[in-house]
């Protein structure tokens, strides 16, 4: 169950991203990552930016993803638990923890909303100066 639970995660990681353009000898991308300089794209240190916004849209699919999986499964385990109370409870557990992590994810983000609303400070912004 497992090994069907990483693939079906491997393959909605790989296929979620939207596949670009590649230019071999064309236009270049010209995008947040790097700047151009005089037609020539120069990556600087500002292309962190870039790469942490990325991984984060990746790590926030991923946690979407992990509840919806958990949710269905502890589903699937109540229907097939059968009043067996040992199995009930272990569906119930995974449905909880489900819910807990939606919960976790969803308060930690209204509490950097909250601090950024409270000191000014944008906090859910990641720049590095230039």
């Amino acid at each position: 169950m497992y090994k069907i639970f990483f693939i079906f995660i491997l393959f909605l990681f790989l296929f979620q991203s939207k596949i670009k353009n590649s230019y071999a000898q064309g236009t270049p991308w010209s995008g947040n990552c790097i700047v151009t300089a005089k037609g020539v794209d120069v990556p600087t240190i500002q292309g962190l930016e870039c790469l942490f916004a990325n991984v984060l849209k990746i790590i926030v699919t991923v946690a979407g993803l992990a509840f919806l999986i958990m949710f269905i499964v502890g589903g699937f385990q109540y229907m097939r638990s059968s009043g067996d109370p040992k199995a009930a409870a272990a569906a119930s557990s995974t449905l909880t923890y489900a819910v807990i992590g939606l919960v976790g994810a969803i308060v930690s983000w209204l509490i950097l909303l909250f601090i950024e609303q409270f000191t000014g400070v944008k906090v859910t912004q990641f720049t590095i100066p230039k």
